[in-house]
Order: structure tokens, then C-alpha cells, then sequence
């Protein structure tokens, strides 16, 4: 278990010890899945989730342009909407700012959250700003979606085909070159390329401004087509891992299957001396917020009419016991570690 798991079941087990938790009824599902269920009535759920945004550890104010830290930060927490299914409705905006960001810093990082928000159609409801040392972001997403139909990270049995909803490691990419200089990210803002390599600019995108699939969500929880659920915020390896924890079981993964990010040819000058492997990026990068699902093999054959068929990928299955591993060509399955994003790893 990573470390960031293990402080979140920390914090759970010091607030299960107490018994009002046990009787809130209204309370469906708590703390240790992408968002929580609280019931509203017979016929809907709300889904609630929380997401911090802090720099010098999401992000870097001389390296990312404020446009994105501001249309990333509510992607990233809406993303975990996604994950459950639901259909995002508001959010709150908790912000701490220097007082030198309170001009034109933040007129770009407000026009980026605003160009996401349109994009979500997820509507502003309040919040709290305060001066702070640095810029710290909090962003709590509401969204609802019929009674029962939330899909959790703890349905996975064996036998169930593990997709994803697109090709892995794309955000890692970008931001390896972007963290290396090999790139600027000045010729993005508000989503338009402007500089004349349009190939090595649209390597930034999938960092800079990341794509949710909501549509894909709300269609496999509408349809109970998804037994288990979450997105690939921290990496393939580290969050399979935790999908096959909550739900009790393991997995085997077949490492060509795989959808991996493509490295263009003539990136080669230009990232030398940069360890660029597509599989370890697919593996353990984080931030590309595809949808990490899997489904009883009595439906896969219904997965044909769902948004994005195109793009899913089946990449192994969900076993007995509690290993995940690799299944190399060999027939050798060693463990996959998880060795995506971990903010506590030292």
C-alpha cells in the first residue's frame, strides 16, 4: 500500500471509532473511494468530492501557465466525479494568494477555471479566499446520479475484463519535457497552439490541460455495465492497486495490451538525454485521468455502443488472491509495484 493510502485509512479509522459515523444513514458511502454518496431522497444520490491544488507540489508558478492551473484544478477534482458516474452540478473554490497574484495572475487562472467550468457545465456556489505564502487551492465538487447506480472501486471480481478508457503516460510525457526545458509552455494559452511546431506544443496539452470522461462515466454507471471504477490520477500502477484492494481481489496485466503514449520520432534531439519509455510512463505516470473500469465478461459484448468504444483498451483481468503482476511473454508474472505519483514518497 502506498504511503498516501495508508494516511487516508489512518484519518478513517480515528473518525469509524465513534458511533454516530455507523448510524448516518444518509451517508451511502464514506471515506476511502474517489467521492462520497450522501442521499437526497428516494430517487437520487449526491456525490461529493474534495481536491487540493498547491504549489510547489502540483504545480510551479514560473512553469505552468496560470490559464492551466486554474482549468486543471477543477478538472482534476471534477474527474473524481467521473469516476463514480456521476453528472457534475457545482463546486466550491476555497483559494489562498499572494497578494502580488491578485492582478493579472489571477485574471488568467479565474478565465481557465471559468473556460473548465463551461466545459463541465458545472456551476461556481460560494468558497473562501484568504493571503496566503503561496497559491493553495481547494476545490469541493457536487454532482448527483440515480440512487444506487454510484460505481465504487470495491465491485471487481475475478473474471472481470480491466479497461481503460485511453492511452496512458501522455501527461507524463509533457511533463518531463516541460519540467526539462525541452518545450515551452508559452505557446499554450487557453488551449490554442501558437507556436509553429504544433506536434511538440500538443505534447503539453495532455498535461496542461487535461480531458475528463464524464460522458463514459455516467454511460457505465447508467447502464451497471462497470462492476468497479476509479480514474488514473496516480498513475496505472499505484491506482489498479487500490481498485484491487478495495475490492478484495487481484489482477494480471499483459503489458502489450497496454495503451501507452507515443513518442513522435523527431522528439529524439530534442529530448536527449531524458529516459523516455512508454510503458514505464503508461505504467506509473500520473494526471491522465482516463477512466480505469472493469466489466463481467457477460457484458463486454455490450460495450460496443458506449462513448469512446474506439479508445477502450482491455489489458488483463481481475484474479483471486491479492497480487498484481505483470504477465510477460514468458509466462513470468512479477509484481507490479506501485510507482505512480505519491506526494509523501520521499
Amino acid at each position: 500500500m502506498d504511503r498516501e493510502s495508508k494516511l487516508v485509512e489512518r484519518i478513517g479509522r480515528a473518525f469509524r471509532s465513534g458511533s454516530q459515523y455507523a448510524r448516518d444513514a444518509a451517508l451511502r458511502l464514506g471515506i476511502g473511494d474517489d467521492a462520497a454518496i450522501i442521499s437526497c431522497g428516494r430517487q437520487r444520490d449526491w456525490v461529493l468530492s474534495c481536491d487540493a491544488f498547491l504549489e510547489g507540489v502540483h504545480f510551479l508558478a514560473k512553469t505552468h501557465p496560470p490559464n492551466s492551473v486554474g482549468y486543471k484544478s477543477l478538472v482534476r477534482a471534477t474527474s473524481d466525479l467521473a469516476a463514480m458516474g456521476a453528472t457534475p452540478r457545482y463546486f466550491l473554490l476555497t483559494i489562498a494568494i499572494p497578494a502580488n497574484r491578485t492582478g493579472a495572475w489571477l485574471d488568467e487562472f479565474l478565465n481557465g477555471m471559468a473556460r473548465a467550468a463551461r466545459s463541465l457545465r458545472i456551476v461556481l456556489a460560494g468558497g473562501d479566499t484568504t493571503k496566503g505564502g503561496v497559491v493553495s487551492i481547494s476545490i469541493t465538487v457536487v454532482g448527483e446520479i440515480a440512487r444506487g447506480r454510484a460505481v465504487t472501486r470495491s465491485g471487481a471480481r475475478p473474471g472481470d475484463i480491466i479497461y481503460v478508457s485511453g492511452a496512458l503516460g501522455r501527461a507524463q510525457l509533457g511533463l518531463e519535457l516541460l519540467l526539462h526545458g525541452k518545450i515551452k509552455a508559452s505557446g499554450l494559452r487557453g488551449g490554442r497552439v501558437r507556436r509553429s511546431d504544433r506536434t511538440l506544443q500538443s505534447l503539453l496539452r495532455p498535461h496542461l490541460y487535461p480531458k475528463i470522461h464524464l460522458a463514459l462515466g455516467t454511460w457505465l454507471a447508467r447502464r451497471r455495465m462497470a462492476s468497479a471504477m476509479l480514474d488514473i490520477s496516480d498513475g496505472l500502477s499505484t491506482d489498479l492497486a487500490r481498485l484491487c484492494a478495495a475490492s478484495g481481489a487481484g489482477a494480471q496485466i499483459i503489458p502489450d495490451l497496454v495503451p501507452r503514449v507515443a513518442v513522435p520520432a523527431d522528439l529524439s534531439k530534442l529530448a536527449a538525454g531524458l529516459k523516455l519509455d512508454p510503458l514505464k510512463m503508461a505504467l506509473h505516470g500520473g494526471e491522465d485521468y482516463e477512466l480505469l473500469f472493469t466489466v463481467s465478461p457477460r457484458n463486454v459484448k455490450n460495450l460496443w455502443a458506449a462513448p469512446g468504444f474506439s479508445q477502450l483498451k482491455a489489458i488483463g483481468e481481475v484474479t483471486r488472491g491479492k497480487r498484481v503482476v505483470l504477465v510477460d511473454k514468458d509466462g513470468t508474472k512479477p509484481q507490479l509495484e506501485p510507482g505512480g505519483w505519491d506526494p509523501f514518497r520521499g
